[in-house]
């Protein structure tokens, strides 16, 4: 068939996942209401990987999970993650980053002290830090009602390019920095903005 190689490409550009060869037979199959040879499908995926190797392009074919997807060469991938953290803080909003430090300081800590500390409701705030798996749930208080406490995940620290908790900046540091008082949400508003 011409040009099968490039309604491969297409289909494996396409998939979220690694696309597997029965996948890619299933589809071509159907497009084409034609048998499709597991071997001839394989020729194409290898002609592509060895194109694809070529310094001219910034990703390549790879097979993986029993599956073929396209990725990012190595080369570059400093690049896009320095791109994704500008992108992930500029989507948080400032009220969300001041309860993000707070917890990032005061863990585990329950949503009622947070409000005691920022003065305002922080529902809608530690809602939006757990949809983008910034905090998490770690257990509940002896208190009354025992509430829910609130702690950093593994994906906070991979947000902020730290290896563990204790590379956050001591509040004591951040105090002598400048005459005024500072809190823990300065420190996250300065890095970013240095960042961006």
């Amino acid at each position: 068939m011409e040009h099968l190689d490039r309604h491969i490409e297409s289909l494996i550009f396409t998939s979220e996942q690694p696309i597997k060869i029965k996948e890619l037979k299933a589809a071509l199959e159907k497009s084409f209401e034609q048998t499709f040879d597991r071997k001839s499908i394989e020729k194409v995926i290898e002609s592509l990987t060895e194109k694809y190797k070529s310094e001219e392009y910034s990703f390549e074919l790879v097979g993986i999970s029993n599956g073929y997807r396209f990725m990012t060469k190595a080369a570059y991938h400093n690049t896009i993650g320095n791109h994704i953290k500008i992108q992930n803080r500029k989507n948080l909003s400032k009220s969300a980053l001041e309860t993000l430090s707070i917890i990032a300081y005061k863990q585990p800590i329950p949503k009622s002290e947070m409000e005691i500390i920022r003065g305002v409701s922080c529902d809608y705030s530690v809602q939006k830090l757990l949809e983008k798996e910034l905090v998490e749930i770690v257990g509940r208080s002896d208190g009354p009602g025992r509430p829910l406490l609130y702690g950093t995940s593994p994906k906070f620290m991979d947000y902020f390019g730290l290896k563990k908790i204790e590379d956050l900046p001591k509040l004591k540091e951040l105090e002598s920095e400048a005459s005024g008082e500072h809190s823990p949400d300065d420190f996250i508003n300065t890095s970013k903005s240095e960042e961006e």
